[in-house]
C-alpha cells in the first residue's frame, strides 16, 4: 500500500491579489457587456489605500473604471479603512492604452484569415474522480473553507471575520485514493478584540467541522491563525497582483499549469480560452469513464488558429491508449480560438465570479467548459457502449 500527501490552498475574495484578479475581470464584464468584440488585458495592483489598473484594450465603448473599481471593493466587503482599503476614500490610478495592432492584425478573423490565438503559449486542463465536481479533493476542500469563511462573515454568523483569509487543506492517499484529511490550515482576518479563544472555537465549529467533518479524524491536525493575531490584513498588510494565485484558480498543483494567468483577459487570449477547453476536455473523458484521471495540454502560436500540439495523458487509467483519446479530442471538440469561443459562449459577462473560489469544478450554468455533453460521442468515436 502506498501512503502519500497532498495539499493544496485557497484564499478568500478580499484577500489582495483576489481583490485584484475581481477588479480586472469586473472591467472586462463591463466592457464585454456593451462590446461583445472588445479585446482586454488588464492588470491590478493594490497596497494600502491604493488600487492601480493598467493594460491595453481595443473598444468602441467607455466604462468607468474608477466606479467599478470602488463597487468591487464594496461588493467584496471593503467598506471600511480599519479593514486595509476602503471602497470610498482609496486612490484610483488608470493607466489604458489600446492593444497593439501587430498583434490583432494575426488575431482578427477576416474573409481570408481564420481568427488566430492571441499568443504563443501551452495551456493545461485536469479532472479526476475524487470528488462529484471531478476535481482533486484537496484543492475542493480548500475552496469550500475558503467560500465558508466567506458566508460566516456575510451573514455575521461570526460577525468579528473581515475579508481577507487563507485555507489549507493536506489530504492523505492511499494507493492514489484519497482517504482522509491529514491536517487543515485557516489564517482568518478578524476584529482586532476578539480572542484567540474564541477565533479558534468559531473557525473550528462553523468553518472547519461543516465542510470537511466527513473528512477528519481524531489525527487530524487543525491549525488556525498559529501567529495568534491577524488584525492587519488586506492591501494593507499585503499588496495585491492580478494574476499572482494561478494554482489558487486551477487544480491546487495537482496536474500541470502552463503559467498564464485567466484574469482580466478576453477569450481571444488562449490563456484563458484554452485552458477552459482544456478542462472541458478532461472533465467530460473521465465523465465518460475513459479515465479515472486525466491532463490535457493545448499549444498555439500567435495568429495560428489551429493548436501545434494537442496531449492526452491519463496515468495508466485509460480504458484506451492516450493516443486513441487524442485523435478522437481533435475530432469531437473545436479546438481553434473562434470554435472554442462560440462552442463555450465566452463573449458574454461571466468573468468576475470566476475570479475567486476557482475557474473550475463550479455549479454555475454560466460556466460552460464544466458541462459534460460530449459524453456519448467521445465513446461513439471510440468505440465503447
Amino acid at each position: 500500500m502506498e501512503r502519500s500527501l497532498f495539499t493544496s490552498e485557497s484564499v478568500t475574495e478580499g484577500h489582495p491579489d483576489k481583490i485584484c484578479d475581481q477588479i480586472s475581470d469586473a472591467i472586462l464584464d463591463a466592457i464585454l457587456a456593451k462590446d461583445p468584440k472588445g479585446r482586454v488585458a488588464v492588470e491590478c495592483l493594490t497596497t494600502t489605500g491604493l488600487i492601480m489598473v493598467a493594460g491595453e484594450v481595443t473598444t468602441d465603448c467607455y466604462v468607468d473604471i474608477p466606479q467599478i473599481v470602488r463597487q468591487t471593493l464594496r461588493d467584496i466587503g471593503y467598506i471600511n479603512p480599519e479593514f486595509g482599503i476602503d471602497a470610498t476614500d482609496c486612490a484610483v490610478l488608470t493607466s489604458i492604452h489600446e492593444q497593439s495592432q501587430n498583434i490583432a492584425i494575426g488575431v482578427d478573423q477576416t474573409s481570408n484569415h481564420e481568427q488566430g490565438a492571441g499568443d504563443q503559449g501551452m495551456m493545461f486542463g485536469f479532472a479526476c474522480n475524487e470528488t462529484p465536481e471531478l476535481m482533486p479533493l484537496p484543492i475542493m476542500l480548500a475552496h469550500k473553507l475558503t467560500m465558508r469563511l466567506a458566508e460566516v462573515r456575510k451573514k455575521k454568523i461570526l460577525d468579528w471575520v473581515r475579508p481577507d483569509g487563507k485555507s489549507q487543506v493536506t489530504v492523505e492517499y492511499e494507493d492514489s485514493k484519497p482517504k482522509r484529511a491529514e491536517a487543515i490550515v485557516i489564517a482568518v482576518h478578524h476584529n482586532p478584540e476578539v480572542s484567540n479563544h474564541n477565533i479558534k472555537a468559531g473557525i473550528t465549529e462553523h468553518v472547519i467541522k461543516p465542510v470537511c467533518g466527513s473528512w477528519m479524524d481524531s489525527n487530524t491536525k487543525i491549525f488556525i491563525n498559529e501567529t495568534g493575531i491577524f488584525a492587519v490584513g488586506g492591501p494593507e498588510a499585503d499588496t495585491g497582483v492580478t494574476g499572482r494565485k494561478i494554482i489558487v484558480d486551477t487544480y491546487g498543483g495537482m496536474g500541470r499549469h502552463g503559467g498564464g494567468c485567466f484574469s482580466g483577459k478576453d477569450p481571444s487570449k488562449v490563456d484563458r480560452s484554452a485552458s477552459y477547453m482544456a478542462r472541458y476536455i478532461a472533465k467530460n473523458i473521465v465523465a465518460a469513464g475513459l479515465a479515472e484521471k486525466c491532463e490535457i495540454q493545448l499549444a498555439y502560436s500567435i495568429g495560428v488558429a489551429q493548436p501545434v500540439s494537442v496531449l492526452v495523458h491519463t496515468f495508466g487509467t485509460g480504458k484506451v491508449p492516450d493516443e486513441k483519446i487524442s485523435e478522437a479530442v481533435r475530432k469531437v471538440f473545436p479546438l481553434t480560438p473562434r470554435g472554442i469561443i462560440d462552442h463555450l459562449k465566452l463573449k458574454r459577462p461571466i468573468y468576475r465570479k470566476t475570479a475567486s473560489y476557482g475557474h473550475f469544478g463550479r455549479n454555475d450554468p454560466d460556466f460552460t467548459w464544466e458541462k459534460t455533453d460530449k459524453v456519448q460521442e467521445l465513446r461513439k468515436e471510440l468505440g465503447i457502449r
